[in-house]
């Protein structure tokens, strides 16, 4: 790895650090610039997975204003986050991809537009005011496993994917969605980061150029996403999520 490489991941970093703290899917910025220096695409996602981990730690400390009075939400749901992420590790390194890369463009698209028409979707399962607690933490767990299942497979959108879940069955602000978002990112990001790190294919060189910097992007995405009004944050993370959809619908088809 050269210089000029070295700094396209560090640009590259810094960004996906700071919109996955705003909205998810940096990743969609790393993967391609590690594919661009030479990478093979497993070893450029199992790569992926480990610096951007960093990035989520940071958010949590840019938002953990938002996370008061959640802590006993926090403790049930952090154990289906970590069966979740473990399980989708198991995918990405037992079972073939394609299938899968194929199906994840149209989940992408799909959290986004959960979260845009959110408000007529809760009239057909029930704001989570009118809905039974027992049915509640269901659907929060159902939520939360299905989100880790997929970050743990390959990470990228993962923000859309839990801020539209979260929202879907919480009736908090969107930035106490988008602080919990960041906190369960984080402990999925662990999770990777540990199987991949035993298990995976990484590339050490580049895991540390890139995670830095988007421990630094995180922290300030973090920072940001607390000040926009809560339409404009909706708009940022639907329209990044449907870009991102497209996007990885593209590489599918293509590849």
């Amino acid at each position: 790895m050269d210089v000029a490489q070295a700094a396209l991941l560090l640009v590259a970093g810094l960004a996906a650090g700071t919109v996955n703290a705003i909205a998810g899917g940096g990743s969609l910025i790393t993967f391609p610039g590690m594919l661009a220096i030479g990478l093979p695409s497993v070893a450029a996602n199992v790569s992926n997975a480990l610096s951007v981990a960093p990035g989520y730690a940071s958010s949590v400390v840019g938002s953990r204003a938002d996370l008061v009075g959640q802590g006993r939400r926090i403790l049930r749901v952090l154990p289906t986050a970590v069966i979740g992420a473990l399980c989708g590790c198991g995918l990405l390194l037992h079972t073939p991809r394609r299938v899968f890369d194929l199906v994840v463009p149209f989940l992408v698209m799909g959290a986004a537009l959960t979260l845009a028409f959110q408000a007529r979707l809760r009239g057909l399962v029930g704001h989570p005011q009118e809905v039974s607690a027992r049915r509640g933490v269901v659907m929060l767990h159902l939520a939360v496993f299905l989100c880790a299942l997929y970050g743990g497979y390959f990470n990228a959108a993962l923000g859309v994917l839990l801020v539209a879940g979260l929202a879907l069955v919480l009736d908090e602000t969107l930035a106490r969605v988008s602080a919990l978002k960041n906190l369960l990112s984080s402990v999925i990001g662990l999770v990777t980061l540990t199987v991949y790190g035993i298990f995976g294919p990484v590339n050490w060189a580049v895991v540390a150029v890139v995670a830095p910097a988007t421990v630094a992007g995180g922290y300030l995405g973090a920072r940001v996403a607390r000040r926009l009004p809560a339409p404009v944050l909706r708009v940022v993370i639907v329209t990044f999520g449907l870009v991102v959809g497209a996007y990885l619908l593209v590489r599918a088809l293509i590849a």
